[in-house]
């Protein structure tokens, strides 16, 4: 039996509803991971996930970040905070356990510039994420890590790794910070199935026709323990939601598991 999982950062969840819910509709993931839904709990479009099948979890926050799961099956268990004793964290972290694994969502700070105290909030939330890690986890346990990272790991995960050397994504800092998390056990999934493909997640408003120029980043990502990474079939970019009107400057990252490796 095969088992499928995805991660996106919709960029607003109201406006981007429709594209969701054709896509949810056309793979039909067990679980989709949601990053920057910029949704409260209230205004979140709970019942279009559920007539389309799906049960959902979500921290929201008003107007920023926000992270959301919906899954086919509800949540076995389910935390919605990185830090319980922290009441104004930012809604950037959710996990929950779903066919006997466990999935932890997050949506990293994106850091602004190296400069600002923004990139140190960034350094620390992954440091803190770490320490989460290894106070309820073995590297041996069914975990899959996900969503928008906001790092772009490695020279080949960025457009022009010369010009963007030192800046937000690809600073040596946040490159270690993120290396750090990772090697408390887990295996980069889109990697290990396409270990040379230079393959990019996100294009920059901002920079003029940056997806028909393919001027991008790999900042989203799937990361697993190991015993998830060898039920694996496929890790995949499914680039045709960047490519449509008004999209999100996302766009989803899906795998496929085999449970009966699990």
């Amino acid at each position: 039996m095969n088992w499928k999982f995805a991660t996106f950062n919709v960029n607003g969840i109201r406006a981007r509803l429709p594209v969701v819910l054709q896509w949810l509709e056309q793979h039909q993931p067990d679980v989709l991971c949601m990053q920057e839904i910029k949704a409260q709990e209230k205004d979140f479009p709970q019942g279009a996930f559920r007539d389309a099948g799906y049960s959902v979890s979500l921290r929201g926050q008003k107007s920023f970040n926000g992270v959301a799961i919906v899954s086919k099956k509800p949540a076995e268990e389910l935390l919605c905070r990185l830090d319980e004793e922290n009441p104004d964290e930012e809604a950037r972290f959710i996990a929950g356990r779903f066919d006997g694994i466990w999935v932890v969502n997050t949506y990293v700070p994106q850091g602004r510039t190296p400069e600002d105290p923004a990139f140190r909030y960034k350094i620390d939330f992954l440091e803190r994420l770490k320490r989460w890690f290894e106070s309820r986890f073995d590297p041996g346990d069914r975990l899959i890590w996900a969503g928008d990272i906001n790092v772009a790991p490695e020279d080949i995960d960025v457009f022009d790794p010369k010009r963007m050397e030192g800046e937000i994504g690809c600073h040596p800092a946040e490159r270690q910070a993120f290396s750090r998390v990772k090697s408390w056990g887990f295996i980069d999934l889109y990697r290990k199935h396409h270990p040379n493909e230079k393959q990019f997640t996100f294009w920059d408003y901002r920079l003029p026709m940056s997806f028909k120029r393919n001027l991008g980043w790999r900042l989203d990502h799937i990361l697993v323990t190991d015993p998830v990474a060898r039920a694996s079939l496929e890790c995949m970019v499914d680039h045709e939601l960047r490519g449509r009107d008004k999209p999100s400057d996302h766009t989803p990252v899906w795998a496929e598991f085999d449970l009966e490796k699990l």
